[in-house]
């Protein structure tokens, strides 16, 4: 998810907000094919999710940031207009929700599904672990080796750093800079909407799920720092363990030393550890992690 917001920002320079529409797309979308097309294993439908998520960002720079960019608008007016995607999504998704339960509501019934409160897909155990325990890690690998390759080991990697760093040089050395950053979005949408497809594999979604995951996305990024992707991957990974570690941490701790209703309530609270990890982690490194001298630290410290 954290990839998706670190590459919009590179291409365009903007904080995209809409960014967990292009998850909630792929939630929805996997979760539907698995459910309708009758899929054995819901692993094997994110890469629906991957597919819309990458078409929904493609369509949403054509038609909304790419017209404002070259009439000259501001920062501040793109970061509006990416709340107004973000605001209209949640009319689409509530649309798609209504249509379909209207089309397939009997056979969503049928298997124990409504798109409405959307429960988990259901994941299988391996040694007696959950599968996403092991998947998750696999495929977080295989994405960055993925995106190494594409970035530094191709032709159209190089092409893309350099429309990246300097947008008009790059045009007067032959790059076709707009081809680049519809294949960045696209990008940026399918890391997010495959993102989409594991969530909805172990997590019950609700119809403004994109606004939930806003703030855990964006502290991962942030975390990360905005201007590199694989920090993006460092710091979405710390924001994620961080945020269901150090909740359920709380939890065990307030149920044996206060009460167990106490416990419970920390749930509500669980949004706050993402931001009090980031806030931290700017106070100490206002770039993000990849924006530290690590060698210089280690370096004084020996």
């Amino acid at each position: 998810m954290c990839v998706g917001v670190t590459v919009t920002y590179l291409t365009t320079k903007v904080p995209n907000f809409a960014v967990g529409d292009f998850v909630t797309t792929g939630i929805y979308a996997s979760a539907t094919a698995y459910i309708l097309w009758n899929i054995k294993n819901p692993y094997l439908a994110t890469p629906i999710g991957l597919i819309f998520g990458g078409l929904v960002a493609v369509v949403m720079y054509l038609a909304v940031l790419r017209p404002l960019i070259r009439r000259g608008s501001s920062l501040v007016m793109l970061m509006i207009a990416t709340l107004a995607v973000d605001i209209i999504f949640t009319g689409v998704d509530l649309l798609f929700i209504e249509d379909t339960t209207s089309l397939y509501g009997v056979e969503l019934t049928h298997k124990g599904f409504n798109l409405y409160t959307l429960f988990p897909l259901g994941d299988f155990t391996l040694f007696g672990e959950p599968g996403m325990l092991f998947v998750a890690p696999i495929a977080l690998v295989v994405m960055t080796v993925s995106l190494y390759f594409l970035l530094n080991k191709t032709k159209f990697g190089v092409a893309m750093r350099a429309a990246i760093e300097n947008a008009n040089l790059a045009k007067t050395l032959g790059i076709n800079v707009e081809r680049v950053y519809l294949v960045s979005w696209f990008i940026a949408g399918a890391t997010a909407g495959f993102a989409g497809g594991f969530f909805a594999v172990v997590y019950a979604t609700q119809q403004n799920e994109a606004s939930l995951l806003l703030v855990s996305i964006f502290a991962g990024s942030v975390l990360g720092g905005l201007g590199s992707v694989y920090g993006a991957i460092i710091g979405g990974a710390i924001i994620g363990a961080g945020q269901v570690y150090i909740t359920g941490s709380l939890v065990l701790f307030f149920d044996k030393v206060v009460n167990p209703s106490v416990g419970a309530e920390v749930n509500d609270f669980q949004l706050g550890i993402p931001l009090a990890i980031m806030i931290i982690a700017l106070l100490l490194a206002p770039q993000g992690l990849t924006g530290v001298k690590w060698s210089t630290i280690v370096r004084r410290k020996q």
